[in-house]
């Protein structure tokens, strides 16, 4: 909620020349009008901000807008590499674009920040394949059109997001992709990225 104390803002008068309106009421509403205006802008600023994770340069980048805020180098992806059509227990890491659906420290990985895989796309064209059936389709899309975590224990795999080490090895995580598919940095990197994240911050993963 915003709050405007207008007992500490400027006096010039008991009214506004040639108005007669009250000259603390004036200004009492243009410090509201700048307050909404300021709270606008935070507003914007935290919707504009999105993440890109690099998998040919191995780096996380947060943006705002088109301006870089942040970049974590050295990440690791899946074991088998990436793909656009995952599948459950392949070790791959997901392409395409996704949206934060879960954060939690509750983790052997430190922290984890779920993304809604699999999303509605590979949901659609797995029905039109026949890999999945209607009523699982359903359960996937009523998930991302409200914003949850969809169904992760289908054929195209699940549990995907950006996570830690945990107490895991520094030394394999800098030389090996050796996650099952999801995106690992060391935990001090994303204590600091958990700053930038919020549930339905966008998420894109491109080569």
């Amino acid at each position: 909620m915003i709050s405007v104390n207008c007992r500490r803002l400027p006096y010039v008068g008991s009214t506004l020349v040639n108005t007669g309106i009250s000259a603390s009421l004036f200004w009492c509403v243009v410090a509201l009008i700048l307050a909404l205006s300021g709270a606008r802008d935070v507003l914007a600023g935290e919707s504009d901000t999105w993440v890109l994770i690099d998998i040919g340069k191995m780096n996380l980048s947060v943006l705002q807008g088109d301006i870089v805020k942040r970049r974590y180098k050295n990440i690791s992806i899946g074991r088998g590499g990436s793909t656009t059509e995952k599948k459950q227990s392949d070790g791959k890491t997901p392409l395409g674009e996704f949206r934060i659906v879960r954060m939690t420290a509750d983790t052997p990985f430190h922290r984890f920040f779920g993304i809604d895989y699999p999303d509605l796309e590979r949901a659609k064209s797995a029905r039109q394949a026949g890999t999945i059936n209607q009523t699982r389709y359903a359960s996937i899309r009523r998930a991302i059109k409200a914003k949850q975590v969809p169904p992760q224990e289908t054929v195209l795999g699940g549990y995907i997001g950006i996570h830690g080490i945990g107490e895991g090895s520094g030394a394999i995580h800098e030389d090996f992709n050796w996650t099952q598919g999801c995106i690992a940095l060391t935990n001090a990197q994303i204590d600091d990225l958990s700053n930038w994240l919020r549930i339905g911050t966008k998420v894109v993963i491109r080569r």
